[in-house]
């Protein structure tokens, strides 16, 4: 499960001064949904998760994943999650195996099971041939097809996607998608950032609506129509950041 309560982030910036990225934010995500945040470019969502996967402090605030605070228990939370967005880079000399490999073994995964799990993701991610070519000879999707499998080589209960489809094409977007519903039906945690709303309304059990780092509106897609008396996610997310502008 990941909690957040009253999650803050300020930065010092030499010109701009002090920039409030993410405001007393608070939801909750739990096992065997998918829990999508949704805002544009710059709203706070990547702040967010960064957060949550321990890779930015909070100015303010608690959060706690899969039963541990992410300032004081850390390393317990990077053990107990995978988390991948659409800038994560790999080492180009490896082949797609070794670089799936290599990153279970710092996980501490024994041999056999570490063989075992790369074969397993491979065949859900589709990746074939791929397995054994260098990662700098691979398409952009191959590429974040390899990221997600290293990412979630040490099948951690906790899954934080900050729009993992970005800049891919059609076929591959769809194969990351298909395997964030599956992870759903394994019962994992599954915080997802887009801005795409059909991507949003495909995957997501609930929605936050975040704009300028303030968490606006939460709910189901469905919900959040009914609330907002509009026909579509889209046109009710506008509603939501004009009210909130």
């Amino acid at each position: 499960m990941i909690e957040a309560s009253g999650l803050s982030k300020v930065f010092r910036d030499r010109r701009r001064g002090r920039v409030q990225a993410v405001e007393a934010v608070s939801f909750t995500c739990r096992p065997g949904e998918v829990y999508g945040l949704l805002g544009a470019n710059g709203a706070g969502k990547t702040t967010t998760l960064r957060m949550l996967a321990t890779l930015l402090r909070p100015s303010a605030g608690t959060a706690r994943v899969a039963g541990h605070d992410v300032q004081s228990e850390a390393g317990a939370v990077r053990a107990r999650i995978g988390f991948l967005s659409a800038a994560t880079a790999l080492y180009g000399r490896l082949t797609a195996r070794e670089q799936v490999a290599y990153f279970g073994r710092l996980h501490g995964m024994q041999d056999a099971r570490l063989r075992d799990r790369v074969n397993e993701l491979f065949a859900w991610l589709e990746l074939g041939p791929e397995a054994e070519a260098r990662c700098d000879q691979l398409s952009t999707g191959q590429r974040q097809k390899v990221s997600l499998a290293r990412t979630l080589v040490h099948d951690p209960p906790v899954m934080i996607f900050d729009e993992p489809t970005m800049g891919l094409d059609v076929l591959a977007a769809r194969a990351i998608m298909r395997f964030i519903q599956n992870c759903r039906a394994r019962g994992k945690t599954v915080l997802f950032s887009s801005h795409v709303m059909s991507e949003v309304e495909r995957l997501c059990d609930r929605v936050g609506i975040i704009h300028r780092g303030r968490l606006l509106a939460e709910g189901t897609v469905g919900g959040l129509q009914s609330a907002y008396r509009e026909a579509s996610l889209e046109d009710a997310f506008v509603r939501v950041v004009e009210a909130g502008a």
